[in-house]
């Protein structure tokens, strides 16, 4: 799980092209909702505790959490981008998401499984898996 999203965060920070398996995006989309919630609930409960005025450590989470999601941002569109290039659709309907409901048809796009063929964005992620495995054995 946490080599998904290093994988994401530190090799694939901006790469638009080629393929990613759904364990690649889901975990990679789950450790970042697991980082954003632990700062929500920092940030929260210093507000929480600090009473109206807020405190020092308040602004401190807000800023991590802000920073955090600005430098996640990226990486979340690029490995949405690679998801859906690996199930044959092009980047741009990730545009999609933008029209009523269309959330909901990326969503399901994002959980289908990929072509298990070649395609025009590059090789099955799958087989090169497999292949690296049989060779290292």
């Amino acid at each position: 799980m946490i080599d998904n999203y290093k994988n994401v965060i530190l090799n694939n920070y901006t790469n638009f092209s080629g393929r990613a398996r759904r364990s690649e995006y889901w975990y990679f989309a789950l450790c970042n909702v697991i980082i954003s919630s632990i700062l929500y609930v920092l940030m929260i409960a210093t507000i929480v505790s600090s009473g109206e005025g807020g405190s020092a450590l308040t602004s401190i989470f807000s800023g991590i959490l802000f920073i955090y999601s600005l430098a996640t941002f990226l990486p979340s569109v690029a490995v949405t981008v690679r998801r859906l290039h690996d199930i044959g659709k092009s980047g741009w309907t990730y545009f999609v998401a933008l029209i009523p409901f269309g959330a909901f048809v990326v969503l399901y796009w994002l959980t289908v499984e990929g072509e298990t063929h070649d395609n025009k964005w590059g090789p099955d992620p799958k087989q090169s898996h497999s292949n690296i495995d049989e060779i290292g054995q």
